[in-house]
């Protein structure tokens, strides 16, 4: 710095051996008003060099050109189009900006093209041209991230570069130090408009071209369901995510165990990709902390589904989760942790890991805990999983903001107890984990329970909107040769990828009776139908084969396809070659592509007797019937008569309201009593529900759409009533404890008797001095190995109010797990602060509760009488404190137990009148516990509320207006199609055996009148069971006939057909 060369070089013959140099200062200001570096005389030096590499710069010659230059020598151009003074001259790159990067000369050059052609054709330049890229990129919000160190490269030892050797320095990364580099990236960069992806895209469905267009939609609702997305990992930088390799997220190990995934589902460390031996669940990883005080609800669970399915991949692997509380409190949810414990010995340790280290020798990771005994424990593992947290997009709050929606301290969407579904914006309804971190059962509920409050808000308006497809007239193919049409799909590289299409589709040309073969990218591109309705015209074909991925999602679409071509939509058949083939097989190209054309065969030879099917159209009694008079039942039955169906309610009791009349405040302080009178005012007032008190359901038959029932009062008159749907709303009840001395005396209650003495400003044992409660009293046993969900918050709930009358008292909650899922973990804070006091037991160490009297004699302390009654006498509780490591001693006043929930006596006699199922615990039995939560397998029968489980009252709304939500999708038709795949029974072969009575799982078959059995259309599932199981053959599933299943089963086994 501040040293200039002179021109010529110190030389020894025709050997450069060094450079003049002459030290320079700063002068006297120039024209430019900057100081002008000038040489000091005398000030010549030499720098010894072996050889000289001059940089020279770069300046245009720009004399001979007539345009505009700048001030520095570069031409002047529009920054837009790059046109210069002169028509029909552009400039870009170094000549323009000056000496830059080549992705700038690049762009210039694109620029510059579309400016020559617009020019060329007479087009403004200007107008309509590609979207100006952002001027600057916005910082990206750190909060959250934890820094991550960059990989070092690796580099050639410098003994090699010394001697030589021309390869490059940088020996680049490992595949696994460079997915680890990649994922420091923050994705702060915008699109360079290289314009790559356009290119790569088989579907061209990138097109760079595309402005931004502003559309108005004029609606009468919306909701809400954004979804969260997970806790970046590095909010615990103690746990190394990033730093060490084999530390993953529990999401990212979710995709190792899927058929899909990196894996393929074999469980493998990213570090050395072997199987691992020793895994590590750690729990609560960004959340239920001090910056997120909730339970993100779902992660014990996932944990546990992971470990399981991860030893079932590797079955030498021992899975160990380090948790702070099992939060297994949806239905069957704790059946399914016991069962991991017992059966797939997976270890659970209570405890708050405090580090994790790396052996850098082996990869293996060291966890440092603290045992339950108290002792400081190392142990190793070959991998750990991070049980990731959920919360909100970023981008939710701008949405809030153009929505005009509340959000809370966390930015999940503000709702209210009896209105779990609304938002703060009249209008605007929520449904998923937008509202509060839940599991998939949940989210399904709430999605249609804001469906039905959208269906209460839009009733007068309902059909207005629907544009019904008309079909041209069903070609008669009944007579005719099989003319069988194969469309291949390549699926971009999905299928392509693994399988060799154009051989399958080669392979199917030959195949008997298929007249049209065609290979396309996407077949189910909306390009691709028209070309199957063409070639359907073109070739008269009658039977179409799409050879692609799953009938699952893509059935419906492709027989709506055929349909519009006027061929009947089953003479479709489907082969599965993407998940069968390319999906499984990735690794044996060969042995997918033959197994490809397996399939495809299978699929011919079956689709050659496919016959045309037909349904009929059946009336819909659109009225509903809701059994159950208590807040599920009102709230099911409200919003079924706003959404204009009538319903008729039937109550057992002589009044409405179930389990909420005992229910007298909430955890945030709401008055159920209150909302209780105004829902039943509203139920009994509105001119569609006709409520039934006192009154019972005596029988039932028919079928969805159009059922029959006789409803009984107390005076034992017979009313019919014919409807639609039924949906059951029976509730549970609180058991009755057979321990700890509960009934002995009026200082050991339940939770339930203890709130309504709370409630009642006249009750003598409002203010105790000491309160004992004993959590899980008759539940997660083997009697009853379910959790009844609300114990946990219903006992924080009494203690907080025990504490608002007098804070002086002592409230001490004995617990199993502490079980306050998404935000009522805020009361679980709140409690402690209140100087709650909670000590754990576990099941084999349970609380003794003795009553007694002591007296001294001779000396000694002996126990005088044992008797509860006794007021004088003393209640104490013994339990095991796992902190202390001893057993305490608690005085209490009162003792208060929670009880287990139990359905409902009346569950049993009910549920075979529906012909509907019970769990092993005796509540109804839903038709698939994730995806259809609340539809019974009967068609047409929804339940809800404590019917179905236990649960609160936000989540018993929620539950209710969701059973609404899907029986209104039966009541809002005017018809069922009934028919197509349903079976049939040829009554001339029925020799009444009763086999397929017996068997049906939807009581479906019947005897009729000619003594023959028979299947009702409407009824029928297609399940196929009584088919298989007739011992006359005398049922046939339509669709599934014997012949058309034995085609496919002799394809396969074709010897000669390759």
């Amino acid at each position: 710095i501040g040293k200039e060369p002179t021109p010529n070089p110190s030389q020894e013959g025709n050997r450069v051996v060094g450079v003049k140099c002459i030290r320079m200062e700063l002068g006297e200001p120039d024209s430019s008003g900057r100081k002008k570096p000038v040489p000091i005389k005398g000030s010549e030096f030499v720098i010894d060099v072996d050889i000289v590499i001059p940089a020279i710069g770069q300046a245009s010659d720009l004399s001979w050109l007539r345009i505009n230059s700048t001030k520095w020598g570069t031409i002047e151009v529009d920054p837009e189009t790059l046109s210069a003074s002169h028509e029909g001259i552009f400039a870009g790159g170094d000549a323009v900006t000056g000496p830059a990067f080549v992705v700038d000369a690049i762009k210039a050059g694109h620029v510059a093209a579309e400016s020559i052609d617009r020019y060329l054709r007479g087009i403004d330049l200007k107008h309509g041209r590609r979207k100006k890229l952002a001027d600057a990129v916005k910082d990206v919000p750190l909060d959250g991230i934890g820094k991550m160190p960059r990989q070092k490269m690796p580099e050639m030892d410098v003994k090699k570069r010394i001697d030589g050797c021309s390869a490059e320095v940088a020996l680049g990364f490992t595949e696994d130090a460079a997915r680890a580099e990649a994922q420091r990236c923050l994705s702060c960069g915008i699109c360079s408009e290289c314009y790559e992806c356009e290119r790569v895209c088989q579907a061209k469905a990138v097109d760079h071209t595309q402005t931004e267009q502003i559309e108005e939609i004029v609606v009468g609702g919306i909701v809400l369901a954004s979804g969260v997305e997970t806790i970046p990992p590095q909010v615990r930088e103690e746990y190394g995510y990033g730093y060490y390799p084999n530390v993953v997220t529990s999401l990212e190990f979710e995709r190792y165990l899927s058929a899909s995934g990196p894996t393929t589902g074999h469980v493998a460390r990213p570090s050395d990709h072997k199987e691992p031996r020793k895994v590590a669940w750690i729990q609560c990883v960004g959340s239920r902390d001090e910056e997120r005080k909730y339970c993100s609800s779902v992660c014990c669970m996932y944990a546990t589904k992971e470990a399981i399915i991860a030893k079932e991949h590797a079955k030498g692997l021992e899975p160990t989760i380090f948790f702070m509380d099992i939060r297994a409190f949806g239905k069957g949810f704790d059946s399914y942790y016991e069962r991991a414990k017992n059966e797939y010995g997976v270890r659970y340790v209570r405890c708050m890991v405090s580090t994790v280290k790396e052996d850098p020798a082996t990869n293996n990771l060291i966890i440092l805990y603290v045992s339950s005994s108290g002792e400081l424990i190392e142990e190793e593992f070959d991998m750990v999983v991070l049980s990731v947290g959920l919360k909100p997009s970023p981008k939710i709050k701008e949405l809030a903001d153009k929505l005009g929606v509340n959000l809370n301290q966390y930015g999940f969407c503000t709702t209210a107890v009896t209105t779990p579904i609304n938002t703060s914006k009249p209008g605007i309804f929520v449904c998923g984990a937008s509202s509060e971190p839940k599991d998939i059962p949940e989210t399904v509920m709430q999605a249609s329970g804001a469906a039905a409050c959208i269906g209460e808000l839009l009733f007068d308006v309902r059909g207005k909107e629907i544009i019904h497809k008309n079909y041209p007239p069903e070609l008669d193919v009944s007579n005719q040769e099989p003319r069988v049409g194969v469309f291949v799909c390549r699926c971009g590289i999905n299928i392509a990828g693994v399988v060799d299409v154009p051989g399958v589709a080669g392979y199917a040309s030959s195949l008997p009776g298929v007249v049209c073969v065609e290979e396309k990218i996407y077949v189910c591109s909306q390009d691709s139908q028209g070309l199957i309705q063409e070639k359907i015209r073109e070739h008269n074909l009658n039977r179409v084969v799409v050879a692609s991925c799953t009938p699952r999602t893509h059935e419906r679409l492709f027989q709506d396809t055929i349909q519009e071509a006027g061929l009947n939509k089953y003479l479709f058949e489907m082969a599965n070659v993407r998940d069968q083939c390319s999906w499984v097989h990735q690794g044996s190209p060969q042995a997918a592509t033959e197994k490809a054309k397996e399939l495809v065969r299978m699929a011919v030879a079956r689709a050659a007797l496919l016959e045309p099917l037909y349904t009929t159209k059946m009336n819909v009694t659109r009225r509903a019937l809701v059994i159950g008079g208590g807040l599920s039942g009102m709230t099911a039955a409200l919003s079924l008569a706003e959404q204009g169906f009538d319903v008729e309610l039937v109550e057992r009791e002589a009044q409405l309201g179930g389990n909420l009349k005992a229910l007298h405040f909430t955890l945030n302080g709401f008055d159920p009593q209150e909302h209780l009178r105004q829902l039943v005012n509203e139920v009994k007032n509105h001119s569609l529900i006709k409520v039934h008190l006192a009154s019972e359901v005596v029988s039932v038959s028919g079928h969805v759409g159009h059922f029959e029932s006789r409803i009984a009062n107390c005076e034992l008159r017979i009313e019919e009533i014919k409807h639609g749907v039924v949906i059951v709303a029976t509730g549970g009840v609180e058991s009755k404890p057979v321990e700890y001395l509960y009934g002995q005396g009026e200082r050991v209650i339940t939770q339930r008797e203890l709130e309504e003495n709370l409630a009642d400003p006249r009750s003598a044992i409002r203010d105790p001095r000491s309160v004992v409660m004993i959590q899980c009293v008759g539940s997660r046993d083997e009697q009853r190995p379910y959790c009844s969900r609300i114990c946990c918050s219903q006992a924080i709930k009494n203690a907080l109010k025990l504490k608002e009358i007098n804070p002086e008292t002592k409230v001490y909650i004995l617990y199993r797990d502490i079980r306050t899922y998404g935000f009522r973990e805020e009361y679980y804070y709140k409690a402690r602060e209140a100087g709650v006091v909670f000590i754990r037991y576990d099941v084999d160490k349970k609380p003794e509760v003795r009553s007694q009297k002591w007296k001294m004699e001779s000396g000694k302390w002996k126990v005088e009488s044992q008797n509860l009654s006794e007021p004088r006498n003393q209640l104490e509780v013994e339990v095991f404190d796992p902190i202390l490591g001893m057993n305490v001693v608690l005085s209490a006043d009162m003792l208060v137990l929670a009880p287990a929930i139990v359905s409902y006596p009346e569950n049993e006699r009910l549920a075979p009148l529906l012909k509907v199922t019970l769990n092993q615990d005796r509540f109804f039995l839903e038709a698939h516990m994730k995806l259809r939560p609340v539809d019974f397998a009967t068609e047409g029968m929804f339940l809800c509320g404590l019917a179905h489980s236990p649960k609160d009252i936000s989540e018993s709304i929620v539950q209710s207006l969701s059973a609404a939500g899907r029986a209104a999708t039966i009541l809002a038709k005017d018809y069922l199609d009934v028919g197509g795949v349903v079976s049939w029974i040829d009554q001339n072969k029925c020799v009444v055996c009763l086999t397929c009575i017996r068997m049906c799982p939807y009581d479906v078959p019947f005897i009729n009148n000619n003594g023959a059995a028979e299947i009702e259309p409407a009824k029928c599932q297609g399940c196929g069971i009584c088919a298989s199981e007739c011992p006359a053959k005398a049922i046939e599933l339509m669709h599934y006939k014997d012949n058309q299943v034995m085609a496919k089963v002799d394809a396969m086994f074709c010897e000669g057909c390759n």
